[in-house]
């Protein structure tokens, strides 16, 4: 059997190939799912993606299966037990920015119906296909992660610049970045 051609960015690591086979670029409607990503990704400022991918698993843990309704009622105690956890990335800020997006997630669920429509809706619910042939291609930010983050941070959500609001999209399927040269692109162009 021929081995499958993936997005260079992937490499070897299992855990990398089952992220971007699974993963990375399908679209994602659930808003569970979506606060977790959100979560993850604002984690990730300034870090590596692998560094998170790894760490996945303790962050579910450690922040109750990324369940706003849980992340909204931590207290200073929590925050004292999250920053001391190995398993996490145990910076303050991101972790009182995960707390805060928490309550702002929840209030836009509630003014929105939910999360993944506000989101969607700049989509006009249809997935953005890029043609990437290199990773030059791939931009950090466009003017449309400028405009989602600038419209999430007047909401009042933290550690979402234009750069991490970019990389939520391509993980979340609303931009699919996939190369022209992966296996995947093909079926992000069918949808």
């Amino acid at each position: 059997m021929a081995e499958k051609t993936r997005c260079s960015w992937v490499g070897d690591l299992p855990i990398y190939i089952d992220y971007h086979d699974k993963e990375w670029g399908r679209p994602v409607h659930d808003d569970g799912k979506l606060f977790e990503m959100l979560t993850l990704e604002s984690m990730q400022a300034g870090l590596s993606w692998i560094t998170i991918l790894k760490k996945r698993e303790g962050f579910r843990e450690a922040f109750d299966g990324f369940d706003p309704h849980l992340i909204v009622s931590y207290d200073e105690a929590k925050i004292q037990a999250l920053m001391a956890n190995e398993g996490i990335i145990r910076n303050r800020l991101k972790i009182e920015a995960a707390i805060n997006n928490a309550k702002v997630f929840l209030d836009a669920k509630e003014k929105y119906g939910s999360f993944s429509d506000l989101l969607w809706d700049y989509m006009d619910h249809t997935p953005l296909i890029g043609h990437p042939k290199s990773l030059e291609d791939i931009p950090a930010a466009t003017p449309l992660s400028d405009r989602i983050s600038k419209d999430l941070k007047k909401m009042g959500f933290k550690f979402l610049g234009s750069t991490t609001m970019y990389a939520f999209m391509q993980a979340t399927g609303m931009v699919n970045d996939h190369m022209t040269t992966c296996f995947l692109y093909e079926e992000a162009l069918k949808g």
